[in-house]
């Protein structure tokens, strides 16, 4: 038999079936059944979700949450060819090493893809990834490697396309800014970031300000932020009021934005206020819901977002999920932009693997369908999202970009609204990017 090619095992499952039927008693039939079984076929499909959840710092509870309300969907719907979508997740605590431990635990589960994650250690898990061959699709976009790894399939612009893109939104309002953002590898690209947007209005580059990411009180930083933009600090109760309308004061701290801008607050009483503003994952619905609704101090706060403002028809696809599926799980807010990217991660995934022959789903067609340009429709929450070698935008450092759209939006009357209709793109102004600046 060598050099022969090997038969298809295909016709000869039907040939032993054919003789199975005219085989007469039930122990014959029974024998070939077993012959006949592929359980190959009948396997669940096995991914993986991972997030920090129970830590100090950054949690995205919501993600996992999301993940198992997706695959207990698609199983009620019947499942990916006939097959059940299994999904495994992992607590990775904010921590470089349960990171790395989470892509292991990847590999030995056999995973066919890790979907839908966090994590800020990209360098811890990317490397493990690549070495076992299984692809990450539309990580939330806070590192680096998410943007240059070849095993990489982002669905968004990462903190690249949101700290450009509110750079950009800030530069038609402010003359001078401050940027609020954690003392962390990942938080040191952000100044960068912000400042291709503002140089791109014609405005001067941001004051940086770094916070410890995990603190309970920013009180120091808020008053640096305040007195590098120009409000003076040490004002009395005369100036109570006054407005500093060229001063903005903008803060990326993830899930600690909210514990800042209480800090915020309290320091800038009777002195001159300043706009303020974010990006979504630092303000987000259920903050301003909690601190006030209509009369929250985050009223009039301008952020930038990756995807349609919450209220947006195009989500209800996933609030019905929700609804069906999870809706007594209060891990998921479907205003979360976490939450937001799982559903959009997984439904790349659920494309992919539709497209793909049902004995024939591994790590490796998964990656090689995306590298073909298997093409996305995710329902008008991003652009028709393809990973082929035309696709990637020619961004430095973040080669895997393939969406740079952006949506500006501001909090009014206690919501979080679109500003202007349908998405920005920032892809010129990323290519402008510079990490040697």
């Amino acid at each position: 038999m060598t050099g022969r090619r090997r038969p298809s095992s295909r016709p000869i499952r039907a040939a032993v079936a054919a003789l199975c039927t005219t085989a007469v008693g039930v122990s014959l039939l029974t024998g070939c059944g077993a012959v006949l079984s592929n359980e190959g076929d009948n396997e669940p499909i096995t991914v993986m979700t991972w997030a920090p959840e129970g830590t100090k710092a950054t949690n995205m509870p919501g993600m996992p949450a999301m993940a198992k309300a997706f695959a207990r969907w698609v199983n009620g719907s019947g499942g990916i060819h006939g097959r059940k979508l299994q999904v495994v997740t992992c607590n990775e605590r904010n921590d470089a090493v349960q990171a790395a431990g989470c892509a292991q635990q990847a590999k030995d589960d056999k995973a066919v893809a890790v979907v839908g994650s966090y994590s800020q250690y990209g360098r811890s898990f990317i490397s493990p990834l690549e070495v076992a061959g299984i692809p990450y699709v539309g990580g939330y976009g806070v590192t680096q490697e998410e943007f240059d790894s070849p095993y990489s399939y982002p669905v968004n612009g990462g903190q690249a396309a949101l700290l450009v893109g509110n750079g950009r939104q800030l530069a038609a309002r402010c003359e001078r800014t401050a940027l609020v953002r954690p003392d962390t590898i990942a938080g040191d690209e952000l100044p960068q970031l912000l400042n291709t947007g503002l140089k791109a209005g014609k405005r001067a580059t941001a004051h940086d300000v770094r916070a410890p990411e995990d603190a309970g009180d920013y009180s120091k930083q808020a008053t640096s932020a305040l007195e590098s933009v120009g409000a003076d600090t040490s004002l009395g109760t005369a100036d109570q009021g006054a407005t500093l309308e060229s001063s903005c004061v903008t803060a990326a701290l993830g899930n600690r934005t909210g514990t800042f801008f209480d800090s915020f607050r309290r320091v800038q009483e009777n002195h001159p206020k300043v706009r303020i503003a974010s990006i979504l994952g630092g303000v987000r619905q259920s903050l301003i819901d909690s601190t006030g609704g209509s009369s929250s101090p985050l009223e009039g706060t301008y952020a930038t977002g990756w995807y349609p403002a919450g209220d947006d028809p195009h989500w209800n696809p996933m609030k019905k999920v929700i609804n069906k599926y999870a809706f007594d799980d209060n891990r998921i807010d479907p205003d979360d932009p976490g939450t937001q990217t799982t559903w959009i991660a997984y439904t790349v995934l659920r494309s992919v693997l539709m497209s793909l022959h049902a004995d024939d789903i591994s790590a490796r067609t998964v990656r090689n369908a995306l590298d073909n340009g298997h093409a996305v429709d995710t329902g008008g929450l991003t652009p028709t999202l393809r990973w082929g070698y035309e696709d990637t935008l020619h961004v430095p450092n973040y080669s895997r970009i393939v969406n740079a759209d952006v949506t500006y939006q501001m909090v009014r009357d206690g919501r979080l609204v679109a500003v202007r209709k349908g998405f920005v793109n920032v892809s010129k102004i990323l290519e402008r990017y510079h990490p040697a600046d």
